[in-house]
């Protein structure tokens, strides 16, 4: 079971983890019930940045802690989300250029304006919650990373030799269990926790239509985006909360 831990740490974030462990049989299709636990350590880290950034000025903290969570996930799912961004513009409703706009490693218009933004709106509401803001920065990965594990349960994944792909096969009661587990972990939390649930859960919801509709289920970008997206709206509604 371990070996699944340190192949969700070492995939999404830049912890270093032995390179073995991914060689592992079924150590990939084990870490996807590790996710939720990966999103809650990576909120701790960012917990204790924004705790020994509370006395500084809050554009300054905010940017500052924008710039570390990009750098401790190595920027893997804002790649998917440019990606996502440009071949849902590009694509024009249709599947097929979709997923071959996806691969292109080149960032277009679409890309960079919705990197723009999202990362605007991350520190906007970051500036916009009392230091040192433990709960968002809890929830925010926490949330995100529970709905891969959703989405790899209850969406087909489209590309048979992706990055994601042994994904598909993991056990699924332990990935239940982690879901339920983020479920409890909210609901201790309090309301304001609750609420920026139910608002992931809506953002799943239209996604994985918008996936299905489209290309027919996901892809390792897509899911990317999807992230990326639950991160800033748990952050905004947190914010809005005050």
């Amino acid at each position: 079971m371990i070996d699944g831990l340190l192949v969700a740490l070492g995939f999404l974030t830049r912890i270093p983890v032995p390179g073995d462990v991914f060689a592992r049989p079924g150590a990939q299709a084990r870490s996807l019930a590790w996710y939720p636990l990966v999103g809650v350590l990576l909120g701790c880290v960012l917990g204790v940045i924004a705790w020994a950034l509370q006395t500084s000025p809050p554009w300054l903290a905010a940017a500052l802690l924008v710039s570390a969570w990009a750098w401790l996930t190595g920027g893997l799912h804002l790649d998917g989300l440019a990606d996502s961004a440009d071949a849902w513009a590009g694509g024009m409703g249709d599947r097929e250029r979709t997923l071959a706009i996806m691969k292109d490693p080149r960032s277009g218009p679409a890309g960079v304006v919705a990197l723009v933004l999202l990362l605007l709106l991350k520190f906007a509401a970051l500036a916009s919650v009392p230091a040192p803001a433990w709960l968002p920065l809890l929830l925010a990965p926490l949330l995100a990373r529970a709905a891969l594990t959703a989405a790899f349960l209850g969406t087909p994944y489209v590309r048979a030799q992706g990055l994601g792909a042994p994904l598909a096969d993991a056990p699924r009661v332990a990935g239940m269990f982690a879901l339920l587990a983020t479920c409890a972990l909210v609901i201790v939390a309090g309301r304001a926790a609750m609420l920026a649930m139910l608002v992931a859960i809506g953002v799943f919801w239209g996604w994985r239509r918008a996936c299905l509709r489209r290309l027919g289920g996901m892809t390792g970008d897509t899911c990317g985006a999807l992230a990326e997206v639950i991160e800033v709206a748990v952050l905004i509604t947190l914010a809005l909360q005050g």
